[in-house]
């Protein structure tokens, strides 16, 4: 009778790895039928995978997903666009059981068209699995960018669009113009306490010192009269820019004109949605 329990015991054993298995196999079926919903851009194909009552984020989400309508909102690919996902590989693949709740972790290598080209990159994703009615249905996710492809990002040059130079080129100007006009509120946001700028005199200067030079500038009754950049050129690495530019000024001081010349390389990074200064490295001509 012992012999029997045993070997009763071990079957059921068996049976329910049995089942754990083929629960794993079913999920990575169903994720499987995801990454073709996108790949195919399916739309009709990610609504079906994914719960009515869906909650997460997603790639850049800045908020909590709530439903399949705003899944489909956020994620549905255009069906007429030639760009996007072209192919997946899971690694790092994991499930944990909780009954019919399983909790799924992974790495997805992406191959995507982008407009500059064939893209690679990682995802780092957390999915939450229901069994409902004998079937796996994804029912929430968080899916970020994996830290190897956010440094493969900023270490790659990218372009500034045409709004976004207008707006860093107009954040340099006001940098220069606020010390011209001893705006000492402006100043303090444009240029950071961690700023570190080496001037055209020598040495190097921190922010004190260059709001101090404001001050003194004005107290000798220096007013600015012209100021221009002939040339810029703009090396941009995510959230931070490089600016390597001629300039030209003109000011006035006691009814008397001169006028500066030289070059400058330029450090800006975009911050609270703004672009600030932290940096700085000028070359003057002789004065005129």
């Amino acid at each position: 009778m012992k012999h029997l329990l045993v070997v009763l015991s071990l079957a059921v054993s068996a049976a329910a790895a049995d089942d754990r298995q083929s629960d794993r196999e079913a999920i990575r079926a169903h994720l499987d039928r995801i990454f073709q919903g996108f790949i195919k851009k399916d739309a009709a194909e990610l609504r079906a995978t994914h719960h009515e009552n869906w909650r997460g984020f997603l790639e850049g989400s800045r908020g909590v997903i709530k439903g399949i309508d705003g899944y489909m909102r956020a994620s549905t690919p255009d069906p007429k666009s030639p760009y996007g996902m072209k192919a997946y590989n899971l690694r790092e693949f994991d499930i944990v059981f909780y009954g019919d709740t399983a909790f799924v972790s992974f790495v997805a290598d992406l191959d995507a068209l982008s407009p500059s080209g064939p893209v690679k990159r990682a995802l780092r994703i957390t999915d939450l699995y229901v069994k409902e009615k004998g079937h796996w249905i994804q029912a929430g996710s968080h899916t970020v960018v994996h830290p190897e492809t956010q440094l493969a990002q900023l270490a790659t040059p990218g372009r500034l669009s045409d709004t976004g130079r207008k707006n860093l080129l107009e954040a340099r100007e006001s940098v220069w113009r606020s010390w011209f006009g001893n705006d000492q509120e402006k100043l303090k946001k444009l240029v950071p306490p961690e700023t570190i700028a080496a001037s055209a005199g020598g040495g190097f200067e921190k922010q004190a010192a260059i709001l101090s030079s404001a001050v003194e500038a004005a107290k000798s009754g220096t007013k600015l009269v012209s100021l221009e950049f002939p040339s810029t050129e703009i090396q941009n690495y995510g959230p931070v820019a490089v600016l390597y530019s001629t300039y030209k000024y003109v000011t006035e001081t006691g009814g008397k004109q001169s006028a500066s010349s030289g070059t400058v390389m330029e450090l800006f990074l975009y911050r609270d949605g703004q672009w600030v200064n932290p940096g700085w490295h000028m070359d003057a001509t002789a004065k005129q």
